[in-house]
């Protein structure tokens, strides 16, 4: 891979991480890039006047009274490429987001454009700026004098109670330890080199220290630039939250909903560690970190944590957590059967567990996946195991797939055991022949099916003859064990089953599989087929559509290669994204399958078990699972990830030879469907300790976000030898917007004790940001041909009929949902925010310049009426007035919107339902027809796609008109809190947006 360098260090590595350092810094001076609106770049030095009250630079052809800004005249500090002389073609490749800003100032809101050598750089002026800026004419003598702040009279606190000898002063290594229990991940290492470091500065060399060096070494130890930065861009005084700006932060930037001052007040007496921030309701530095860090505010989001999908589908509508070789612990090859992996495996939430029956030396049957195995597992005890942990940590049914590799004699043996050990969980009532699907996971709770073969119904002896699986075949053969003759002729190998084991099979018969058509045509709904990793590899690629279309009814199971003797893992996505339900990993080795397979598993509780995306399960539906692009009526989602920085990060652990120092980089992948599938890495941190600081923005765009699982992987540019640091990795629909913590794990899943990322997510089309275009965010509306979903001919005149109605309602549903989307983008922009923002932020935006100015101009939203008009009193400037005619666009569209969406939806669904009239009719029309070969599987292909477009873009419609009614929610309720709004009684409540746990109704 190739290695960046990271420029993002501080001139003379100083480290900003208070306010007074930032002004102290600006005071100084340094040099920016200042553009011009022709899009050329001069270098020029700026400076904070002394008197702090004006910002200049020089040189400059202006006279010195000229070259400046006063900050009385600044309105709004922005960070990043949000001005149109910033977003303009020729610059935005020449500088990554984060190195610029801009400096909107006067009445008529121009803007002063900058480019800094690092975001580090920028996050001092930007920090600094808003500082005064909100302080304007009273800025205070200089900013960290007089008045002790709420923190240094906490730190001094805790300095007080373990100074036991009240002598003002506490031995260097007690000190050391306090600040440890107060930051858990540091190093000691890292402590005592500080406390060095600063007592030589200060020339107080000793054993002991006085309390101003420890609260010094404290805030230079545990402050951590960019929550401070944060913090600043919140709080009304710039020193810590109260309740009105933490309120604030948690609606605006976490998009979490219905936040109210008491939950506020809560989060305050939980995470502030000083006695007057608690009693006052302040939020500090310290407090605030230790909230983000939180359980609470995970980047996981908490309906996860606990079981919220739909869980009365078909058993055949959920993906089912599989195991193959539970028992090893090592390889496939020369591991050792121990009963412990059975354990873990139950405990990770696996539903469906393999067990392979040999027979054992003293009668009674074993367990081991590998006749070479050490030891074997006796067959009793794997059961009285299973029957202690099945339902530990999830309810829902556990399927034990048996391959039988012993004697009838034995298997009776096995199924007497089963059956007395298991009891009342055993499944064991015969399937209804009158229903066309499973019973769901919610009917099967608490019981444990059998996965099996059967004996043929006509047999009537206490054993017979069965086709034998592939499965458990290969290893035999490659050992030297294998005692079953091929029939002459080829054909199935054949193998005797005992009756008392044939009956224990009910909801899961093994059967051997033929091909599509027979099995549309012959195979009841309880029969299930196994294949190996290849063959569904090839029907993956050869033929995804009806491999998607087999698993709609039937469960199928993919075990992996026999060549994978070293029991490494395949893919489980390239067999998710075609609906196989169980794909079975070897638990036992760590690594980027394993990951994807327990991370995504996470979801629903970790209950084992997750519902499959609805395109997938719907009987008439097109889906192809290796779409290179949009599907039809899934609306595409953009991924917006800011890397910010990481904390405590361990050395590889392989890199022995390695000295303490690691450079990292962040590795951010998705996979799902092929569209989905991509990377993007940061630049390297070079020699940045344990808390690396990267700053940089990724984008994603994801097609089927309900496919998707995002991946984190921390890697060393620097290593020896091993340059993995560590991994986490979580399903896309359980991302949490707004600035999060990566909780980070080692290879083989363990967490990494305090080892995170601190990331901001920005999920488009999502609650807590608004919602980007398909293919990108700003700039290309204009030049962008509007694309239309249309209906696809089947070639059968009066289906074609049915569908050509709904031509008029698909581009007016289109023209409708872009039409706002493009007036929203634009409202944005004008503001100052990206496309991930949401309304209420764009309101709260306009607010804050209004109420930066002497001078300002009235402005006001006339909250009486239902979509509130934004009035303008007396000269307005340019900006001010484009602002103005962007949100009136905004309000008209989103009222044409509202008001049409129910009439074209309502048309769109009759057209789709007088399809599906079609549907049951379909074969026998398309052999009146004479629809044969490729001319019949393009028409069921039309029909399919036609019907899920109609569906999904009726869908799309609903939820457009959902979230416009939400904005005007979001209007009214910033309207009021800022202050802008008037006759703002009567705010009204939406029907609020369904969340996307809610299942749509099929």
């Amino acid at each position: 891979k190739k290695k960046t360098v990271s420029f993002s260090t501080m001139p003379n590595d100083r480290k900003i991480n208070s306010t007074a350092a930032c002004i102290s810094f600006m005071l100084e001076g340094c040099e920016l890039k200042k553009v011009r609106s022709n899009s050329r770049m001069y270098s020029r030095f700026f400076v904070l006047d002394a008197d702090m009250r004006s910002v200049r630079w020089e040189p400059s052809k202006k006279d010195s009274e000229k070259a400046k800004i006063e900050i009385k005249s600044v309105k709004e500090v922005r960070v990043g490429k949000k001005t149109p002389v910033l977003r303009s073609n020729g610059l935005s490749d020449q500088f990554p987001d984060e190195c610029a800003f801009s400096i909107i100032y006067g009445d008529n809101y121009e803007s002063l454009d900058l480019v800094a050598s690092s975001a580090d750089v920028v996050s001092a002026w930007v920090m600094g700026l808003r500082y005064l800026v909100s302080y304007g004419k009273h800025t205070p003598e200089a900013p960290g004098t007089g008045h002790p702040s709420l923190r240094t009279s906490w730190i001094s606190s805790v300095f007080d109670l373990a100074d036991l000898e009240k002598s003002g002063r506490i031995p260097v290594s007690r000190a050391v330890q306090l600040i440890k229990a107060l930051n858990p991940g540091m190093k000691t290492s890292t402590i005592e080199l500080k406390f060095k470091e600063l007592q030589k500065a200060s020339e107080r060399p000793g054993a002991e220290v006085a309390c101003d060096l420890f609260v010094e070494v404290y805030c230079e130890l545990c402050t951590r630039p960019e929550i401070f930065f944060l913090l600043v861009q919140f709080s009304s005084n710039k020193e810590y939250l109260g309740l009105k700006d933490l309120l604030m932060f948690l609606e605006v930037e976490q998009g979490m909903e219905g936040v109210t001052e008491e939950k506020c007040l809560e989060i305050v007496g939980k995470y502030e560690p000083s006695k007057e921030g608690r009693e006052k309701g302040y939020l500090a530095i310290d407090g605030f970190t230790r909230y983000l860090l939180s359980a609470d505010c995970s980047i996981f989001d908490p309906q996860h944590r606990k079981v919220c999908q739909d869980m009365a589908q078909p058993l055949s509508h959920y993906y089912i957590s599989s195991a193959h070789s539970a028992c090893l612990l090592e390889d496939n090859f020369w591991g050792r059967s121990d009963i412990s992996g059975y354990i873990s495996a139950l405990g990770l939430g696996c539903r469906s567990i393999e067990l392979v029956l040999w027979d054992g030396p003293e009668g009674e049957p074993v367990v081991y996946t590998s006749p070479s195995a050490a030891s074997c597992v006796p067959f009793r005890a794997v059961v009285g195991l299973i029957d202690q942990h099945a339902f530990a940590a999830s309810a829902y049914p556990l399927i034990l797939c048996l391959v039988v590799r012993c004697s009838a004699a034995q298997q009776r043996l096995a199924a007497q055991c089963l059956r007395k050990t298991l009891g009342e969980k055993l499944y064991l009532e015969p399937p209804n022949p009158a229903a066309s699907y499973l019973p769901s996971p919610e009917q099967l709770k608490g019981r444990i099916l059998i996965k099996g073969k059967k004996l043929p119904p006509g047999c009537e002896d206490s054993e017979g003859e069965v086709s034998d699986e592939e499965e458990g075949w290969e290893l035999a053969r490659r050992l030297g064990q294998e005692d079953r003759e091929t029939p002459e002729g080829g054909g199935p190998r054949r193998v005797r089953l005992s009756r008392e084991l044939s009956e224990l099979v009910s909801l899961c018969q093994a059967v051997p599989f033929q091909d599509f058509e027979s099995s549309r045509r012959g195979q009841r709904y309880w029969e299930m087929c196994s294949f190996s990793e290849v063959e569904a590899g090839r029907f993956a690629n050869e033929c995804p559509a009806e491999l998607v279309s087999y698993n709609k009814r039937f469960l199928s199971r993919v075990y992996p290669s026999p060549m994978r003797i070293d029991a490494s893992n395949m893919n489980p996505q390239d067999f998710w994204k075609c609906g196989c339900q169980m794909v079975a990993m070897n638990y036992q080795t760590p690594g980027l399958m394993m990951d994807l397979n327990t991370g995504w598993f996470r979801q629903n509780g970790a209950c084992g078990y997750v519902l499959r995306p609805a395109i997938m399960r719907e009987e008439v539906s097109y889906f192809s699972a290796n779409a290179k692009d949009s599907l039809p009526g899934v609306p595409a989602q953009l991924l917006h990830l800011k890397v910010i920085s990481g904390q405590n990060l361990p050395k590889p652990k392989g890199s022995g030879a390695k000295g303490e120092v690691v450079e990292p980089y962040v590795c951010a992948e998705i996979h799902g469907i092929p569209a989905d599938c991509a990377e993007h890495r940061t630049k390297t941190a070079l020699q940045s300790g344990d808390n690396p600081v990267f700053d940089e923005s990724l984008e994603f765009q994801i097609n089927l976000p309900e496919l998707a699982v995002l991946r984190f992987v921390v890697l060393d540019d620097d290593y020896i030898g091993d340059e993995f640091i560590a991994q986490y990795t979580i399903p896309f629909e359980c991302l949490q917007p707004g600035y999060r913590h990566v909780p980070l794990q080692s290879l083989a899943g363990e967490p990494l004790p305090h080892a995170t990322l601190f990331v901001h997510v920005a999920i488009t089309d999502r609650r807590g940001g608004g919602k980007g275009h398909r293919r990108g965010l700003a700039g290309r509306r204009g030049r962008r041909v509007r694309e239309y979903t249309s209906t696809k001919a089947t070639g059968i005149k009066a289906i074609d009929e049915v569908f050509r109605t709904a031509t008029q309602p698909l581009r007016e549903a289109t023209d409708l949902r872009e039409n706002v989307q493009n007036a929203l983008v634009s409202f944005k922009e004008l503001c100052g925010l990206t496309p991930a923002a949401n309304m209420k932020q764009c309101i709260l935006t306009v607010a804050a310049w209004l109420l930066h100015s002497d001078s300002a101009p009235s402005v006001t939203l006339n909250l009486a009426e239902q979509y509130p008009p934004m009035e303008a009193q007396g000269p307005i400037p340019d900006l001010l007035r484009k602002v103005l005619t962007a949100y009136e666009t905004m309000i008209q569209t989103s009222r044409t919107l509202i008001e049409s969406a129910d009439a074209v939806y309502g048309k769109l669904i009759q057209a789709q339902q007088a399809g599906m009239d079609f549907h049951k009719e379909l074969h026998r029309i398309e052999a009146k027809e004479g629809l044969r070969g490729r001319k019949l599987q393009k028409a069921l292909e039309s029909f399919a796609w036609n019907i899920t477009v109609l569906k999904g873009q009726a869908d799309l419609l609903k939820h457009a008109k959902a979230e416009a009614l939400d904005n005007l929610w979001q209007i009214h309720n910033a309207g009021q809190s800022c202050g802008i709004g008037r006759n703002g009684s009567a705010s009204p409540e939406p029907s609020r947006l369904r969340t996307p746990l809610e299942p749509i109704p099929e």
